[in-house]
């Protein structure tokens, strides 16, 4: 079923300081308001550039995945969306059918996919896009913080992930307008429970609670606020072919991955 998810996601379609946290990652200069546990399938529209970190990840015009920025030069996506350097990142999007000013579209220089990635067990699905012309930060471009590897974000946490991913399954059409859903983090045994063995440590699960990612949605942002900061805890994955909201949605544990990343970032 998973697969499915994937092969669906797949069909729609520097430098050393970027290691560290900025100074103004996680905090949007324009607050979101998010009501809670509401739908991206069951969720709600986004406030319009408060979550400045989120881009969209376009082929031919056409949003394909999503992804987080972490500096002016680098975004984080899933390996699974397979990103050329021929794909545009636009930061700053909200509605996809009317553009605003504040748009950034930006070429891609390298694509750096995570060596360990197996489509078949989906583990390792993660890839960093190295911008070609940086990203110009503004109130609605934005970095997200990363976490250090050892931090704990424990199951029950409420995190929130947006998209533009499909609020119905059987749409043929991805939303306009950026969506969020509030999210319980789940642990790992619990996640176990629905999906087994293809749980493994570098994976964390969220939702389960009436709302899930979905088709589209793939390589987006998981994030948790802590101290009024927001950190990039998941990337959106796989889960269920018919995004069952009743079924947590499974996110690469960023995390776990913090080490690649670091050795990407630094040595590019």
């Amino acid at each position: 079923m998973a697969l499915l998810w994937l092969l669906s996601c797949l069909a729609l379609a520097g430098s050393a300081r970027a290691t560290l946290s900025l100074a103004g990652c996680g905090v949007p200069a324009i607050a979101p308001v998010i009501r809670g546990y509401n739908r991206i399938v069951n969720g709600e529209a986004a406030v319009p550039g408060s979550w400045p970190w989120q881009v969209s990840l376009q082929r031919n015009g056409r949003h394909f995945c999503g992804g987080s920025l972490i500096s002016e030069d680098w975004v984080v996506t899933a390996a699974h969306c397979s990103v050329r350097t021929t794909d545009t990142v636009v930061a700053g999007a909200y509605d996809q059918e009317d553009p605003s000013p504040d748009e950034q579209r930006l070429t891609i220089a390298k694509v750096f996919k995570n060596p360990k990635f197996n489509m078949l067990t989906i583990r390792d699905d993660i890839a960093l896009i190295k911008l070609a012309t940086p990203a110009q930060l503004s109130a609605q471009v934005s970095p997200v913080c990363l976490p250090q590897s050892t931090e704990d974000f424990p199951g029950g946490m409420t995190c929130v992930t947006t998209g533009w991913g499909l609020t119905d399954p059987k749409a043929s059409q991805t939303p306009a307008v950026l969506q969020q859903v509030a999210l319980p983090l789940l642990t790992n045994e619990q996640c176990k429970q629905y999906w087994g063995f293809r749980i493994r440590d570098m994976m964390v699960c969220a939702g389960a609670d009436g709302a899930s990612s979905c088709n589209g949605d793939s390589g987006g942002p998981l994030v948790c606020q802590k101290d009024g900061v927001w950190t990039l805890v998941g990337i959106v994955s796989w889960g269920s072919s018919t995004c069952d909201p009743n079924v947590p949605a499974v996110y690469t544990r960023v995390t776990s991955l913090r080490d690649w990343i670091n050795s990407i970032l630094t040595a590019n």
